[in-house]
């Protein structure tokens, strides 16, 4: 475990293993330690790189809006601190799913793969208006419930049951110790409260990315899209959108991961993890990994709207 200073906030990082290098970078309010079953997949055949982003985890708090741009460079700064100049496999959950894919198309040359994991999805994203008054209203929000106890009382608890929500079985497998000493803080609301506030932005602005920056010709792209298994109209539509989303980037390999909620890394570890040790001419070439069929699959079932992935 080690702080590393990007701009004006301490990151909190945390290096292990060797081997070629994968960065993780986990969903809005989630934590470095949401990707603990996963790591020791990783660790004998890869440096695995885990960082928390401004007010998540134990990182300092954020102190400017989040852009896709900025987690684009904030990934390569880390990088930078970290010594780390080869390429790397960047591995992106829910919200983060924005941020690896930007990543990749603003820093190719240090892009050796991303795996997007039930990454969120906006396909028609606009840019709202009045960004200032809405970070504005997100940091008085998060005052107020934090001057008044809310996150001391609340916060651990509904980290818990949020948890709980979005996987197929089992509750949140993280200490106490951990859970109180992150989702205890005005820090956490407040930097989970900036990221929702900004989603649309933030999505926005990969849409337009994606017009200007292509992906590098021949990048491995894995998307996997959880399913719990009850499939349902609702379900079928978000598992054709991930479909659709694996279409857009290039024919990227796609996967739905059974059984899994929302939390594939706590639900299915072994999928995230043979996804990034994939060999790369399998991950190239979707036409060699046959998909499930649209009908047995959906989304996890607590799923919620998007912004809140």
């Amino acid at each position: 475990m080690t702080f590393v200073r990007v701009g004006e906030v301490s990151h909190h990082v945390v290096v292990e293993g060797s081997g070629p290098s994968c960065v993780l970078s986990a969903g809005l309010a989630m934590s470095w330690f949401d990707w603990d079953p996963v790591v020791p997949l990783l660790t004998p055949h890869r440096t695995v790189v885990r960082f928390d982003r401004p007010g998540h985890g134990l990182s300092g708090p954020a102190v400017v809006p989040p852009s896709a741009v900025g987690e684009a460079h904030r990934i390569a700064a880390i990088l930078d601190a970290l010594g780390i100049t080869e390429p790397v496999t960047v591995v992106g959950h829910s919200i983060a799913g924005f941020h690896a894919e930007a990543f990749a198309r603003i820093h190719p040359a240090r892009t050796a793969g991303v795996v997007l994991v039930d990454s969120s999805i906006e396909e028609h994203a606009r840019f709202p208006a009045a960004p200032a008054v809405r970070t504005t209203v997100a940091h008085a929000v998060g005052s107020v419930l934090t001057a008044v106890g809310a996150p001391v009382v609340l916060g651990p608890l509904v980290r818990r049951g949020m948890v709980r929500l979005s996987r197929t079985g089992g509750g949140d497998p993280a200490p106490a110790e951990l859970v109180r000493r992150c989702y205890a803080t005005g820090r956490v609301l407040q930097g989970a409260l900036l990221e929702n506030t900004h989603y649309r932005a933030v999505a926005a602005e990969l849409l337009a990315l994606r017009g200007r920056l292509p992906l590098r010709d021949g990048l491995p792209v894995t998307v996997l899209a959880a399913y719990d298994g009850r499939g349902g109209a609702w379900g079928r539509r978000w598992l054709a959108r991930q479909r659709a989303l694996a279409a857009e980037l290039g024919g990227a390999r796609f996967e739905a991961v059974e059984p899994s909620g929302h939390l594939v890394m706590l639900d299915r570890p072994d999928a995230v993890a043979r996804a990034v040790l994939m060999p790369r001419e399998e991950r190239v070439n979707p036409a060699h990994t046959p998909a499930r069929p649209t009908t047995r699959s959906g989304p996890p079932a607590d799923a919620g709207p998007d912004r809140l992935h």
